[in-house]
């Protein structure tokens, strides 16, 4: 009912800081990735002066907010979640399956439970951390109050997961303190349903500013405030760049050392032993690689495998490969992917298709093609590689490629290497065997290769509160959202000592 609803229906959304809804000249569109002839949402970009004005109205509001004792803050963030979970569930998982391009599992597993866990984990947490306080003293007491950044945070949140826009906006806001929200072009729709929740369930205004704009306007705007406290990102890495050069840039103006969050994808890695399970290597491979067109931070898209089971492997990915339906996935639920997020990806992933096929050391095993007539289309693409330093294998793509790179069996060792040192990348990696002196000897091979690992697991698929997620090198900070210490990263502990006996003298007992 909720899809049927939004068939055809184009969405006006504003910009709202405080309680007021403001128009710039400034309009967009979001389009239906699958069928882009579809306006999901009419919008609009905050210009300087708009962005300015919410600065000042969040920074009007802060010290107010902060002093909100921390449990009637996160009972707004419990009610959000049970709102979520029942009466607005079927808006935001629609919503996010038309204008991201989500299949009904897809959507259910971001946009419902994912969420939902961000907002109850974190509002528990932040419950939690006051109960962790500093020894008492010798006839003194000491309390540790978490206090809020003083200034603001900006959050900037990507199109992939409904769930990360709540979490990047949310989880500095529960913690006392304010943020200017800016969310994708492409999921507009379903994070501005997350916003309206989280008012409804009692947010004041002025706490989460809602503010679509421009990339390298924002960008500007937040840092040159003097008010800038952090930055929650999560997109690409030249972005992330941009924003902590201009931070530094501007360090001298601002009243604290802003802190800076970010995380920034991967070039995800399965690596496959001899003793592996070939049947787990082959399903947790296809769902890692293409569930949702590979358009997950944690996706793989590079593979090692070792020549002895390269055979088998290759005939169930292709097996698999046959039987995968790409199409609308509101039309149809049994659509395993939909299209590519917007036109933007279309073309970055046809050029990286082209060079498959005209690149001497790369051969197309499947797929490989690409259609963006109704919809960004692009098939699923296995490839295998001769030269395992090819460009493919270390930057992202963020679509539904996978490259294989075929190994002699007894060469494991120098391969572990070689995951480890290709890609400038660290966010996630499995390796598949049933050696237990192997998977001990990887573990300390790619310790540093990925900030979440899996054994005889995809790469993919991280829940709030059993795998926090995040990685480092260009990967990102590494900040763990989902885990229980994240809720920290957003405070500015004050330590207090009271002393409850008089002190009667100025010297010590030696003098």
């Amino acid at each position: 009912q909720a899809l049927n609803e939004l068939k055809g229906k184009t969405e006006e959304i504003p910009c709202v800081v405080g309680d007021e809804q403001i128009w710039t000249k400034d309009i967009r569109y979001q389009l239906s990735p699958f069928q882009h002839a579809h306006k999901v949402a009419k919008f609009c970009y905050a210009d300087k002066e708009l962005l300015n004005k919410a600065i000042q109205a969040s920074v009007a509001a802060r010290r107010e907010w902060d002093l909100t004792p921390v449990q009637d803050r996160a009972q707004i963030f419990f009610k959000a979640a049970d709102m979520i979970s029942g009466p607005r569930r079927a808006e935001i998982l629609a919503k996010t399956m038309i204008g991201q391009g989500k299949t009904v599992v897809q959507a259910e597993i971001d946009a419902a439970p994912e969420l939902i866990d961000f907002f109850r984990f974190n509002a528990k947490h932040a419950v939690d951390l006051e109960k962790q306080q500093p020894l008492p003293g010798e006839g003194s007491t000491n309390t540790m109050l978490y206090r809020g950044l003083e200034g603001f945070v900006a959050a900037i949140s990507p199109f992939n997961f409904t769930a990360i826009g709540g979490n990047l906006a949310g989880t500095p806001a529960l913690m006392g303190n304010v943020v200017l929200w800016k969310p994708s072009d492409t999921a507009m729709s379903a994070s501005y349903v997350v916003y309206k929740v989280l008012r409804e369930a009692g947010l004041p205004p002025n706490i989460i500013q809602f503010v679509p704009a421009d990339g390298p306007v924002f960008g500007d705007a937040i840092t040159a405030s003097e008010h800038l406290a952090g930055i929650n990102f999560t997109g690409s890495v030249p972005t992330f760049k941009r924003l902590w050069k201009q931070v530094a840039h501007n360090l001298d103006r601002y009243r604290n050392f802003p802190r800076v969050a970010g995380e920034c994808g991967g070039k995800n890695f399965h690596f496959v032993h001899k003793s592996a399970d070939v049947q787990s290597v082959v399903m947790g491979t296809i769902r890692s690689a293409f569930e949702y067109g590979g358009q997950k931070c944690s996706a793989c898209s590079r593979m090692y495998v070792p020549d002895s089971l390269w055979p088998q492997i290759k005939q169930g990915l292709l097996a698999v490969h046959q039987q995968i339906k790409l199409g609308n996935p509101v039309e149809d639920f049994s659509t395993f992917f939909s299209a590519v997020i917007d036109d933007k990806s279309f073309a970055r992933i046809k050029k990286w298709l082209d060079h498959a096929k005209t690149s001497k050391n790369l051969t197309v095993l499947a797929g490989g093609n690409c259609d963006n007539k109704q919809g960004y289309f692009v098939e699923p693409t296995i490839i295998e590689t001769k030269d395992p330093q090819d460009i493919i294998m270390k930057e992202e793509i963020f679509g539904p490629v996978l490259t294989v790179y075929v190994y002699p069996e007894n060469d494991y060792k120098e391969v572990l290497q070689l995951i480890d040192n290709t890609s400038p990348y660290s966010l996630t990696g499995a390796v598949f065997a049933q050696d237990k002196n192997v998977i001990d000897e990887a573990a300390r091979a790619l310790r540093n290769a990925a900030g979440n690992y899996y054994v005889n697991d995809k790469s993919t698929g991280s829940i709030v509160g059993q795998q926090p997620f995040g990685g480092a090198r260009a990967s990102g900070t590494n900040d763990k959202p989902g885990g229980q210490h994240y809720v920290l990263r957003w405070t500015s502990p004050q330590v207090v000592k009271e002393t409850n006996v008089p002190l009667t003298d100025w010297k010590y007992p030696y003098m």
